[in-house]
């Protein structure tokens, strides 16, 4: 892959990154779990420290699910041990997880994390990977929003249940407006599928057929 953010399904390339917690091999170091690879635009900033704040108190709803999180700027390690310090000492709150310090931007750049138009700050980019490594899911914030936790824990969670199951999440699930906390079949892909799809309790449709996990 050249540089530029990756697809939906492509391998995370390997990275030899140096993080709060030490040097990191990514995603070696993180075979067999869910990871949360996300970047931030810079240490110090507002936003930014609300996020950081946030998912560390989401920080054992993601583990509960066997999913480790790890940020990500174009700061030296040094601003992200003072900025951690900061939050620690003046938010009550100690970053448990990794960051990483990129400084020379070479991370941000090979992922597509640079903002256009923003000199070298890196989006708000949020990267889900999975146990073997594959990019499962991309969401890109503005510098201007922060992040919704709920949102990107509930996604982790619907990736784990299609994987487990051979089922599709409907939106909000598991608070789906139609179908609440049921999962949905994938549509019939033959005619006489079809057929017994048809009148069956929990379809409206033979193409549109849910169930209770």
């Amino acid at each position: 892959m050249e540089n530029g953010m990756p697809l939906l399904g492509d391998k995370l390339p390997s990275l030899v990154v140096k993080t709060t917690h030490g040097i990191k091999h990514v995603p070696e170091d993180y075979k067999g779990k869910w990871l949360v690879l996300f970047s931030h635009p810079a240490d110090f900033t507002p936003v930014c420290t609300t996020e950081f704040v946030s998912f560390q108190k989401h920080y054992d709803d993601f583990r509960a699910v066997n999913c480790e999180l790890l940020g990500l700027s174009i700061d030296q390690v040094q601003s992200h041990i003072k900025w951690t310090e900061f939050m620690n000492d003046k938010l009550h709150t100690k970053i448990e997880f990794p960051v990483i310090a990129d400084d020379m931007g070479k991370v941000a750049e090979k992922l597509g994390m640079i903002h256009p138009g923003k000199g070298t700050n890196t989006v708000r980019a949020v990267f889900v990977i999975d146990p073997n490594g594959v990019l499962r899911l991309v969401i890109y914030y503005p510098q201007e929003i922060g992040r919704n936790m709920d949102e990107i824990l509930r996604s982790v969670k619907a990736l784990q249940t299609s994987d487990k199951h051979g089922v599709a999440c409907p939106a909000n699930w598991p608070d789906n407006e139609l179908i609440q906390d049921q999962v949905i079949i994938p549509p019939a892909s033959d005619e006489a599928t079809a057929a017994e799809r048809r009148g069956i309790a929990n379809a409206f449709d033979w193409w549109f057929a849910y169930k209770k996990i």
